[in-house]
């Protein structure tokens, strides 16, 4: 007598789309623990803000978990690291800026409900791909308006005199026009640059063998983009969303064109507007000569980053513990200066922790990017939007160390802005877009 055996196919596309989602929750949990031991941590040095801890474990695990199942559902071939990288590292904002702040705590988690519905609107509404490559002309227009209204109108909300007025808002509720103009114009410039993509090879490439003059295809965004990144450095004193601006351009320009003279060029006129600055403004000249030598003015100009350069030494290789160290001596911890809070209490272990998810961040982003193949519009969006991310991350953490001038950027997922996670939420629903190929 012969038993009959039946083989079952195993579809493989469907084994990696189940290993993909395991690693992807396992990640949630794992962000989810940390959180947890570490606000746990805290309410022991602050038993009185225990009810704050709780309520920002729970509504971050909310978020978390609706959009995880929401991506799920509409989304199933995602990047299956995107997403939980970012909510780990803002979780761990949530965490520090609870610790630093707390009187910010609050504002964030709102913001980070109001930054994973974006997140979800821009994953789940139909074709937003198609309406920033088909409208990037009004997309322009209205980010030059927010420009202009910030010079005309802006405020500061700390209040600070001669402080730069970079917000718009009404009563308490502000919100930085530049972070928004940030993606508005990566989506603009992909969508151009995608639209001149064939003459704008032919030309480079003819230019660098002939060294004739550049084309008014590639010579006119070049000076555009310098021209509002001047503007932005003159009128409100913006240096590290200036340099931001004109380096993603530069990377989008030079990965269209091949030409390493479009970096060449594009440097030279980094050089001259830094010079200038540097000549003209005392915000510009101060950060840079601190820079070059804080220790005179250690207890002055540089106070801010010699106690942050203490905070990272004070912090050592396993730091001093959340909730122990002194990282609220460094002015602005919550903000610009969060890295310093990372090194301090989680020493180099927890820098390294940040720096590898950022660069992961970074290698996804430009993993999607070529993914698209015979797409340039949406293979250049995925280079700027990851540039966005990878770039202002590297001008705040090499401020923070001193191996960079200050500028004065967030650290995109943790610092605190609710402006900046908004639209940080906004370029990760974006790649989370372009990296599932039914889109």
């Amino acid at each position: 007598m012969r038993l009959k055996t039946s083989t079952v196919e195993i579809d493989p596309e469907a084994q990696r789309l189940a290993f993909q989602r395991a690693v992807e929750r396992g990640l949630l949990i794992l962000s989810a623990a940390f959180m947890l031991v570490n606000l746990a941590a805290l309410s022991l040095v602050r038993p009185d803000d225990r009810l704050t801890y709780m309520a920002t474990m729970i509504i971050w695990s909310l978020c978390a978990a609706a959009g995880y199942h929401l991506l799920e559902r509409y989304l199933p071939a995602r990047d299956y690291l995107l997403f939980p990288l970012a909510m780990f590292l803002c979780g761990w904002g949530l965490i520090l800026i609870d610790r630093l702040a707390p009187q910010f705590g609050q504002r964030q988690i709102v913001w980070l409900v109001v930054a994973s519905a974006a997140l979800l609107a821009t994953t789940l509404l139909p074709q937003p791909l198609h309406w920033l490559r088909s409208y990037r002309y009004l997309w322009l227009i209205g980010g030059l308006v927010l420009l202009v209204s910030t010079i005309a109108l802006g405020r500061n909300p700390s209040q600070v005199q001669g402080a730069p007025r970079l917000w718009l808002g009404v009563d308490d509720v502000n919100f930085q026009p530049s972070e928004a103009l940030k993606v508005i114009l990566v989506a603009f410039l992909s969508s151009y640059l995608a639209e001149q993509y064939p003459a704008l090879r032919a030309e480079t490439l003819t230019w660098d063998r002939r060294l004739r003059s550049l084309s008014p295809r590639v010579i006119g965004p070049i000076l555009l983009m310098w021209g509002v990144s001047v503007v932005i450095l003159i009128w409100q004193r913006d240096l590290g969303t200036a340099v931001l601006f004109f380096m993603v351009f530069l990377i989008l320009l030079y990965v269209s064109t091949g030409s390493q003279w479009i970096v060449v060029s594009g440097m030279a006129l980094v050089l001259i507007a830094a010079a200038v600055g540097y000549q003209s403004f005392a915000v510009v000249r101060v950060r840079i000569d601190i820079w070059f030598n804080p220790w005179p003015e250690a207890s002055g100009n540089a106070y801010q980053l010699v106690q942050s350069l203490q905070a990272f030494a004070a912090g050592g290789i396993f730091g001093e513990g959340i909730g122990q160290g002194s990282p609220d001596l460094v002015p602005v911890t919550h903000s610009d200066f969060i890295f310093a809070a990372v090194g301090e209490e989680w020493g180099l272990l927890g820098v390294l922790v940040v720096i590898a998810c950022i660069l992961t961040l970074v290698v996804r982003g430009l993993k999607i990017a070529g993914q698209q193949t015979g797409r340039p519009f949406r293979a250049l969006l995925a280079v700027g939007l990851t540039a966005l991310i990878g770039l202002q991350s590297a001008l705040i953490m090499g401020g923070v160390l001193r191996v960079l001038p200050l500028t004065g950027v967030t650290l995109p997922y943790m610092s605190y802005g609710g402006s900046s996670l908004l639209m940080s939420f906004v370029i990760l629903g974006l790649l989370l877009r372009l990296s599932s190929p039914e889109n």
